[in-house]
């Protein structure tokens, strides 16, 4: 009874299979999307040619592309975060991935514990948030001089960010 019993609990962790097909699934229309988004852009791109853009048109269509841009990049960092974590969650929970351990160079895909593939997810995370802290700062309109250091305090806070999470490579 036992035996069966842990029979059992053991392979009740393929139920992680769910999360690994839904979260490549995922990363995948992210992938689409972001790729689609990606093509509109370069698409558009010619408008900026036009002669009727000119002084704060130009400089709109500039800041929209810009965004766009942004956007784009984002969308790739959270398909990214989602394939990073399917197969993390594939390697801790089901069998390792002997392609990712047998290539020859470094992979960031080859996850060998929980606190790997945590550090490893948070750093891409990271890079999200400062995806759309730059997102926004390209459309922050400064009113005020408080305004300017509250950017400078931002920019301040994302430096210290990438040491500290850097500082354990070193």
């Amino acid at each position: 009874m036992e035996r069966m019993f842990e029979t059992a609990l053991w392979n009740s962790r393929f139920v992680v299979v769910i999360a690994v097909i839904a979260s490549l699934v995922t990363a995948f229309a992210m992938f689409f999307m972001a790729s689609v988004d990606a093509f509109f852009l370069v698409s558009h791109l010619g408008d900026y040619l036009s002669a009727d853009l000119v002084g704060d048109a130009r400089k709109a269509f500039r800041a929209e592309s810009v965004t766009h841009v942004v956007e784009v990049i984002d969308g790739y960092l959270l398909a990214t975060v989602l394939l990073m974590f399917a197969l993390g969650l594939y390697e801790l929970f089901i069998s390792k991935i002997e392609q990712a351990e047998a290539s020859e160079t470094p992979s960031v895909l080859a996850i060998h514990s929980l606190d790997d593939l945590k550090t490893r997810l948070g750093r891409v995370v990271i890079m999200i948030l400062i995806v759309n802290f730059f997102e926004h700062a390209i459309t922050m309109e400064f009113h005020a001089p408080v305004d300017l250091l509250a950017l400078a305090a931002g920019i301040a806070l994302i430096g210290l960010t990438l040491y500290l999470t850097h500082a354990d490579d070193h």
